[in-house]
């Protein structure tokens, strides 16, 4: 059996069996007969399953958000937020297909008719991560089966009924049986499932110990696998930043989620013409956020996944503090942070550098760690010195420093005054140990099909 342990007291909230052997291999064999059948499916027709189950996912918003909290913590106040980014991804990306699935034109050549179609891949594997369920499973789910692919999730243990949600309104929208399959898999399972000939495709969304078991799993076989993977994203705040805005929205992408973002803000760099009223107006800002229930409509910051995570934060925490880091936020101001718990008050720490672990490591919790620079010079040196490269931030009025301090930047996205946000329109890529492939955009259903070439002599 697999357990869900809420992190909001303790409690179990879900108990599901595991697939067996005999269940996964009836599955994968669903999934093939299934997909032969859907990729003669027009788009036009596939557009309109996928539509209506946006609608049906939609009308169940109030029972998703509640289930989400109840699942992985966040706020009740924040839950349904999840809802709209699922919907707005999902109907941009069944928007676009006809444009990214159309065949491509190679140009007039005599007595030739010549294209390129993009064809779908088969039967591809979600492995997705509990910190944003519905999110990050629809980045691939849906332009997945827009694509003519069928589609086997493996959800996180965490976060189970989410699965189960997308394939309960999938089967209402009448989407043809087994195009569309939750499994819950032991990591052994998902091995294997991985190795299996009748998988065409991994998209998998958790650490990069995660990234490197399904690249090495997958590495006897000749299949692509999508890699979206931790961060250590930076932010540099600079001297000629709208200095509210910045502190209102660099705490909002570090502690957002308790700071359970691949994408978070972990390292800022502020200019040292505005540091000392940065760091003031970000402590300040930080103080008035309410840790607690997050069933609670005042609470703004929920527990972190498990105990065990929370403990896990402390220790890397206090790792920076003994290499001298500051603290620039009393534990005592959040009642209800105490060890031996999930719930965790937020921390900023000063007087950092990059020996230590909140600079260095993705810490996967409500914690920053800021420095002062001198020099735009300075900010871009510091901002690449990291293993990560997913996405990264800069405050500033000048769009013209933005886009070149930007061009020099490792990272798969760079933002101005905002952060910590998915564009479907936009590619969803990391570099170094962020990952590697794309999702969302057009280029995202690049990675979930293939090229066929058509070279047709009309005349002999």
């Amino acid at each position: 059996m697999q357990k869900t342990i809420s992190p909001i007291d303790g409690s179990l909230y879900v108990e599901l069996e595991l697939a067996t052997p005999a269940v996964i291999d009836e599955a994968l064999d669903r999934a093939r007969t299934a997909q032969r059948a859907w990729r003669d499916t027009s788009v036009q027709d596939r557009a309109a399953i996928l539509s209506k189950f946006c609608d049906v996912f939609e009308s169940q918003r109030d029972e998703i958000a509640t289930e989400l909290t109840w699942q992985m913590g966040r706020p009740i106040r924040y839950s349904p937020n999840e809802v709209n980014g699922t919907l707005e991804r999902a109907r941009h990306m069944i928007a676009i297909a006809p444009q990214a699935l159309a065949d491509i034109d190679a140009g007039p050549k005599e007595n030739f008719t010549r294209f390129v179609r993009r064809e779908p891949l088969g039967v591809v594997f979600t492995i997705a991560a509990w910190n944003y369920p519905y999110l990050i499973a629809v980045n691939s789910v849906v332009p997945a089966l827009m694509a003519g692919n069928a589609v086997i999730l493996k959800h996180s243990a965490q976060t189970p009924l989410c699965a189960e949600r997308f394939a309960s309104c999938l089967t209402e929208a009448g989407l043809p049986d087994g195009v569309f399959q939750v499994l819950h898999l032991t990591h052994a399972d998902t091995e294997k499932i991985i190795h299996d000939r009748r998988i065409d495709f991994v998209a998998f969304t958790g650490s990069v110990a995660g990234g490197h078991a399904v690249q090495r799993a997958a590495s006897e076989r000749f299949i692509g696998v999508g890699l979206e993977l931790g961060g250590c994203d930076p932010v540099y705040v600079r001297h000629d930043a709208d200095l509210a805005h910045a502190i209102e929205n660099v705490v909002d992408g570090a502690y957002f989620n308790s700071g359970q973002s691949c994408c978070g803000l972990q390292r800022i760099y502020a200019h040292e013409r505005i540091y000392d009223e940065f760091v003031d107006g970000f402590a300040d800002l930080t103080r008035k956020y309410v840790l607690g229930n997050p069933l609670d409509q005042n609470t703004t910051l929920g527990p972190v996944v498990r105990t065990a995570a929370a403990d896990a934060i402390r220790q890397q925490i206090e790792a920076s503090i003994r290499a001298g880091a500051q603290p620039a936020i009393e534990e005592s101001a959040f009642a209800v942070s105490k060890p031996g718990t999930p719930y965790l008050a937020p921390q900023l720490l000063l007087d950092v550098d990059h020996s230590m672990t909140v600079m260095r490591e993705e810490i996967f919790g409500p914690v920053a760690g800021l420095m002062k620079v001198s020099s735009d010079e300075q900010a871009i040196a510091l901002m690449n010195d990291t293993t990560f490269g997913l996405t990264a931030a800069i405050w500033t009025r000048d769009r013209d420093a933005a886009l070149a301090i930007g061009d020099r930047i490792d990272t798969g996205t760079w933002f101005m005054n905002r952060c910590d946000y998915l564009d479907p329109a936009l590619a969803w890529v990391g570099v170094k140990n962020s990952g590697r492939g794309c999702t969302l955009s057009v280029v995202g259903y690049e990675h979930l099909t293939r090229p066929k070439s058509f070279h047709l002599r009309t005349r002999t």
